[in-house]
């Protein structure tokens, strides 16, 4: 991936969404572009216009973390795009001479495997930064099901190659928007990761909307939310969601959906989970029944 083209894009798109007045600077007359000047953001910032059209070509070799976090406070930039900014810049210090392949991905741990399956009333899934499921307990599956119809499940990929993803993501524009930003934080991260700039590499080929959706330039990391689901069998559910790390595990994290209690998506949750039961029974008594 060109880091420098990553720098650039992403500071500009934060440059032209703050307008003078939000920043505190006085507005005169019409502008042709929309957001900061060059030189309003360096005067914000305490540097020099010279400087700042250095970093916004994307050279953010050498840049110390103060220079940063004043670049930060112009921009207003939020948490998730601050670490961004930093992670982009500690990429740009690594020359290509120091770039290491990734080690070989780490396998889910017995006792996370346990975890998750006895977590019979909640979906509950293990996945890596690039957002391939690893593991999942039955309810997972069922709540997912045409995502796990994929050798390699992954739910971007699933959310932007597969026609059926906007009828189980009634908000499938804020769902593919998440998932475009979760990409931007770990390519960040992991500049050298073949097999992610080769899934970004694809789906930039394959889909117009991860390319528009990749241009704009947003950040975001998963932790908390709602999301709502389509599912054929038990209609819409609207499931709390929550990611719990699992640090030293190759950056693996748990997600976990749960339903408020008493709500129609705890009483939809619950007739999943006994349609998963059936069918696991169906699918673990139909060897035995092709014997006879």
């Amino acid at each position: 991936m060109d880091k420098q083209a990553e720098v650039s894009a992403f500071l500009t798109s934060r440059r032209a969404r703050i307008t003078p007045e939000q920043a505190g600077l006085p507005f005169y007359g019409k502008r042709r572009v929309p957001g900061l000047r060059r030189g309003e953001v360096a005067q914000l910032a305490a540097m020099s216009v010279e400087y700042y059209a250095r970093l916004e070509r994307g050279n953010l070799r050498g840049v110390s973390d103060s220079v940063l976090d004043a670049l930060c406070n112009a921009l207003r930039l939020d948490d998730t795009e601050r670490d961004h900014l930093h992670a982009l810049a500690r990429a740009a210090s690594t020359g290509p001479a120091r770039a290491r392949r990734r080690p070989k991905p780490t396998p889910v741990r017995a006792s996370v495997l346990r975890i998750i399956e006895g977590l019979h009333d909640q979906p509950a899934y293990v996945r890596n930064h690039r957002l391939d499921i690893l593991a999942a307990n039955p309810l997972a599956r069922a709540l997912h099901a045409p995502v796990f119809e994929s050798e390699a499940p992954n739910t971007c990929r699933f959310v932007f190659l597969d026609p059926r993803a906007p009828s189980l993501y009634p908000d499938w524009e804020r769902v593919a928007r998440n998932g475009v930003g979760v990409l931007h934080v770990e390519a960040a991260r992991n500049p050298y990761d073949r097999e992610l700039c080769h899934m970004i590499g694809e789906l930039s080929m394959r889909s117009d909307a991860f390319r528009r959706m990749w241009g704009e330039q947003e950040v975001h990391t998963y932790t908390k939310g709602t999301k709502r689901f389509l599912h054929p069998v038990v209609g819409e559910l609207a499931l709390i969601h929550e990611t719990l790390d699992l640090p030293g595990d190759g950056e693996l994290s748990i997600a976990v959906y749960s339903a408020e209690p008493g709500t129609p998506a705890a009483d939809a949750l619950k007739l999943l989970a006994s349609w998963a039961a059936t069918q696991n029974q169906e699918s673990t008594a139909a060897p035995a029944d092709s014997e006879h």
